[in-house]
């Protein structure tokens, strides 16, 4: 069969089009109709039907749904019948891929994609449960087990039967040979299978694997005895599995549907679900490339942030760094300076992506060195600062806030540019700090703005965060702001003198809440897309 397309867009109205003309063209009818002298169909009594919307035109048809009564004679189908049930065949299947592709294609994950594959499929198959295993052939990963209608238990004990006899695992290992006993390779109608060519250097030569169909599991003689108890504690009794296979990753993965009784799918079924599993995999290719290309990013990120943190007496100090899906330029830093002094700094480069990095590691590294040389005045810190971002790189701007600490006084001098105010947190108040307004850093010509000193009290915890922290709330800025004074008011009593939990409790309540789509205002960062940094400082 032809390949088709997706996702699949089919105009009805053509195709109701098409139904009329041929209702009317009563030549196509009496073709079907005209037999020779000696009463034989002539060589035209067979028309070739045409094409829709890219579908060949040896899709299998749906059975009539009209039985005859016993003893009485089954009428002849009217003219066109056949032709027009295909045609509305064709429509109620082309709709159906299209409604599923569309669904599909919305996924941004890879577990939201294996779980939409698997509803789709089950849909297509006519099965209640089932499993996708995501385990690409070139080993690079990542890897992972999703299941429908299957508890976490379950998934693990289906692990437990030895990988060679399971379809799906027959699938995945790349064998091209038919199953043992019942369970056959199902190659299927033209184009049901995944295309491809076999896996990349190390996997095993041949064709590519084909869906396997195991339609009676425990009636199976030669079934592995560990399968067959299983299936029987699980309640599953046939299996369908495809393969997940796409021309330019190579094998994926595979699906596989498990039927309640004694059943397999009918060819009609199997066309559908080659159809669509064809495009649910090179969907997953490209998921797959985007997570690899994110955890790449997100382990350059972290690499660049610092490896521990100063041991400075009066002075207890935790970062977190939570990488977004766009992998920003977020991060944090603290330095011991002279006389006892600590240096705290947090900041973003905007933009995303590799260059947004290298562009947040050469700010970062140039703070520092300002920081040593003039760390007691935070304005002419960021003053420089500036004038480097301006000179080095004049099409980028960033936001930066760093604080001058001297833990034996609890005295802080900071100063901002364009940075979100950090948060005091205590025993007796949790406020914000009142910085002065700026704007970041690269954009003015010249850049200043004035300091402000604080002065906290014992047990008290300063918290600085960047604006991806608030972005990742949604929805408008002081309400970000409101979530963020709740979270930490909320922070147990018993907590808060150690600041690695008043960062987790603060980021645990911040993201979770951010996740469940509070009020119903949602954005961008709220779905994970910013990279959120906070660095807590308790002071003794």
């Amino acid at each position: 069969m032809l390949d088709i397309p997706f996702p699949v867009r089919v105009h009805v109205d053509a195709v109701i089009a098409a139904q009329h003309d041929m209702r009317i063209d009563m030549g196509v009818c009496d073709a079907i109709e005209q037999t020779d002298a000696v009463g034989k169909p002539t060589a035209m009594s067979t028309p070739h039907l045409p094409k829709v919307a890219g579908i060949d035109s040896t899709v299998p048809a749906p059975a009539h749904t009209a039985t005859p009564l016993p003893g009485i004679p089954a009428a002849a189908p009217a003219p066109g019948t056949l032709i027009q049930d295909r045609l509305a065949g064709w429509v109620s299947d082309l709709s159906t891929l299209h409604e599923l592709t569309e669904r599909l294609t919305r996924t941004a994950t890879l577990d939201a994609a294996l779980n939409e594959l698997l509803r789709a499929g089950a849909a297509l198959v006519g099965a209640r449960r089932g499993m996708a295993v995501l385990e690409p052939a070139d080993r690079r990963g990542p890897t992972t087990t999703i299941g429908l209608g299957l508890a976490h238990a379950d998934l693990g004990t289906i692990e437990t039967v030895p990988r060679s006899a399971t379809s799906y695992g027959r699938i995945l290992d790349g064998l091209p040979e038919a199953p043992r006993g019942n369970g056959r390779c199902e190659d299927g109608p033209a184009g049901s299978g995944p295309p491809g060519t076999a896996g990349p250097a190390g996997d095993r030569s041949g064709p590519p694997p084909r869906p396997v169909a195991v339609p009676d599991l425990l009636g199976e003689e030669d079934l592995d005895p560990r399968h067959r108890e299983v299936a029987a504690r699980l309640g599953f009794a046939a299996s369908y599995a495809v393969p997940l296979v796409t021309e330019g990753a190579g094998r994926l993965g595979a699906a596989v549907w498990l039927y309640d009784e004694p059943a397999e799918p009918t060819e009609r079924q199997r066309h559908l679900v080659g159809l669509y599993g064809r495009y649910a995999s090179e969907h997953l290719a490209r998921l797959l490339e985007l997570e690899r290309a994110r955890a790449e990013v997100a382990t350059l990120a972290e690499e660049l942030m610092p490896t521990r943190l100063p041991r400075v007496p009066g002075v207890r100090l935790a970062g977190r760094h939570v990488s977004g899906r766009r992998g920003g330029g977020d991060w944090y830093d603290a330095l011991a300076l002279p006389e006892g002094a600590l240096g705290l700094a947090v900041g973003s480069v905007c933009g995303s992506g590799p260059s947004a990095l290298a562009a947040m590691g050469r700010l970062r590294a140039s703070l520092r060195a300002y920081a040593v040389m003039e760390g007691e005045d935070p304005v002419a810190v960021l003053s420089d600062l500036e004038l480097l971002l301006r000179l080095t790189e004049p099409a980028r701007s960033a936001t930066a806030l760093f604080a001058y600490a001297e833990p034996g006084l609890r005295k802080l001098v900071l100063a901002g540019a364009g940075h979100a105010p950090p948060l005091i947190l205590g025993d007796r108040r949790t406020e914000f700090v009142e910085t002065s307004l700026s704007a970041p850093l690269g954009m003015l010509a010249c850049w200043e703005a004035p300091s402000v000193e604080l002065v906290v009290a014992p047990g008290e915890t300063l918290l600085l965060y960047t604006d991806g922290l608030l972005r990742r709330i949604g929805g408008p800025v002081d309400r970000a702001f409101a979530r963020l004074h709740a979270a930490a008011a909320s922070v147990p009593q018993p907590d808060r003198a150690d600041p690695e939990a008043v960062a987790d409790r603060v980021l645990h309540a911040v993201l979770s809440g951010a996740a469940a789509g509070d009020d119903g205002v949602r954005d961008s960062g709220a779905e994970g897309g910013e990279d959120v940094v906070m660095l807590a400082a308790r002071f003794d």
